[in-house]
């Protein structure tokens, strides 16, 4: 059997031997025997639970339990439970499919509001009447609002009054924030929209602005869903090789 030391096993698997001591130390590969100097002895099937953790890190999909998931499998993978571990993988890749539905669906909704008729209501709802109409706490509207997703007029007397059309812009707002796309995303959205009300919602919510200096996943979502769905078939793949090999 071959064996490695900390630093062969970085080399291999292309990470710093300190990352190879967190993953120890955070339980995502099994603690390695010692020699009677206090060096550790790493054997073929650490460097393959690295390669498999590194796999894994690559996507940074977060919401809803995803990247815990993600987590819950390589500890129990590192315990050689490879039947587990491809069942969370299956729970995993069933997770991110409908992460990704719900996107698309959450598109045909803004497209839906678009093409439909603004009601007009003579009566103006304050944020209160909002808040129950849409079923949006009056802390989410005030924080869309610091974010310059919406900016609400005010009547003389300081209240803010919100008029059909900010209902719709909610509407838009509150499909897309339950599908987790981001904010940055929905406000990129609105703005080109109030500049052309016909360009493509998913082209729009999926590519970043050149000159942001941050971008999160959420900011590009379903190319995200679609880099991760690839991303967890190649690690169930991976799962059932090692299963082969040291089961």
């Amino acid at each position: 059997m071959n064996t490695y030391k900390t630093a062969e096993v970085a080399a291999i698997v292309g990470i710093h031997p300190n990352t190879v001591r967190l993953y120890e130390k955070l339980k995502l590969i099994p603690k390695p025997e010692r020699l009677s100097n206090g060096y550790r002895v790493f054997t073929e099937f650490h460097i393959k639970q690295c390669k498999l953790i590194r796999l894994a890190f690559q996507i940074e999909v977060l919401q809803n339990g995803l990247r815990k998931k993600i987590v819950q499998m390589i500890m129990v993978s590192a315990t050689r439970d490879f039947d587990t571990a491809m069942t969370i993988m299956q729970e995993y890749i069933k997770q991110i499919k409908q992460e990704h539905q719900n996107a698309e669906q959450a598109i045909e909704i803004v497209q839906q509001i678009l093409s439909g008729e603004v009601r007009k209501n003579s009566k103006q709802l304050k944020r209160k009447g909002v808040s129950e109409l849409l079923n949006i706490s009056m802390d989410t509207l005030r924080n869309w609002e610091m974010n310059g997703l919406l900016t609400v007029k005010r009547k003389d007397n300081g209240y803010r009054v919100y008029t059909d059309e900010d209902i719709q812009r909610l509407k838009i707002i509150r499909s897309l924030r339950c599908a987790n796309y981001s904010l940055e995303a929905i406000l990129r959205l609105l703005q080109q929209l109030s500049e052309n009300p016909n360009v493509d919602i998913r082209i729009v919510l999926n590519t970043p602005k050149q000159t942001d200096d941050i971008i999160s996943v959420c900011d590009r979502l379903i190319i995200s869903l679609v880099a991760a769905e690839k991303n967890a078939v190649a690690l169930y793949d991976m799962l059932h090789n090692m299963k082969k090999q040291f089961s």
